[in-house]
C-alpha cells in the first residue's frame, strides 16, 4: 500500500513547473552570453572587426542553447509527470548550460588558443552528457515503446558526444580542428530533432 501511495503521488508531479523554471534559466543564460560583447570604442565598421571571433562563438553558443531548449520542450512533452530523478537530471543539464556564457567569452577573446578551446569543448561535451542523462530519465517513465526504440537507434546524440570528446585533446594539437568539430555538431543539430514530435 505504501508503494502504491508513493506512485500515486509521483504521477501528480506536473512537468509544467520544471519546464517553466528551465525556460527562465535558459533565457537568462542567453542574455548573459550576449552581454559578453563590449561596445566598440570607434564609430566605423573597422572597429567591429576585433569582435568577429566573439560573434562566431556567440552564434555557435546561441544555436546550441536554442537546440537544447527546443529538444527539452519536446522531451518533456512525452510525459505528464516528473520524478525526483528527472528533476536532478534537469538541474544537472542547467548547471552545464550555465557555463556557456563564460566559455563563449573566453574563447571569443582568445580565439585560436588551446586552453579556451578545450574548455569550451569540455563544457559542450558535458552539456550533451547531461541531456543524455535527462533523456534516459524521462524515457524510463515513457509508455510508448516505439518512441523509446526510435530514440535509442538515433546516431546524432552519440556522434555529438564523440565529436565533442575528440575536440578536447585535439585543441592542444590544432584548435582549428576542434573548432571544425564543434561547428559540425552545431550543423548536425541546426534543424531540431523532430523524432519526438511524431509521437505526441
Amino acid at each position: 500500500m505504501v508503494l502504491q501511495h508513493k506512485n500515486d503521488h509521483h504521477t501528480k508531479l506536473s512537468t509544467s513547473r520544471m519546464e517553466a523554471f528551465s525556460d527562465g534559466v535558459i533565457a537568462i543564460i542567453i542574455t548573459i552570453t550576449v552581454l559578453e560583447f563590449r561596445v566598440p570604442a570607434g564609430g566605423d565598421l573597422a572597429s567591429l572587426l576585433p569582435l568577429w571571433p566573439l560573434f562566431v562563438a556567440y552564434l555557435i553558443s546561441f544555436q546550441n542553447i536554442g537546440t537544447y531548449w527546443n529538444n527539452h520542450h519536446y522531451l518533456l512533452s512525452t510525459t505528464d509527470h516528473i520524478s525526483p530523478g528527472m528533476m536532478w537530471a534537469n538541474l544537472h543539464l542547467l548547471f552545464w548550460l550555465s557555463f556557456i556564457p563564460f566559455a563563449t567569452g573566453w574563447l571569443g577573446e582568445n580565439h585560436g588558443s588551446a586552453v579556451p578551446t578545450a574548455v569550451y569543448a569540455t563544457i559542450l561535451f558535458f552539456c550533451a552528457v547531461a541531456y543524455t542523462i535527462l533523456q534516459l530519465s524521462v524515457l524510463y517513465h515513457a509508455d510508448n515503446k516505439e518512441m523509446i526504440e526510435e530514440i535509442r537507434k538515433s546516431k546524432k546524440g552519440r556522434t555529438s558526444l564523440l565529436f565533442y570528446l575528440a575536440a578536447i585533446p585535439l585543441a592542444f594539437l590544432s584548435p582549428l580542428i576542434s573548432d571544425v568539430l564543434i561547428i559540425l555538431v552545431s550543423a548536425l543539430w541546426f534543424i531540431p530533432d523532430r523524432r519526438l514530435e511524431r509521437f505526441l
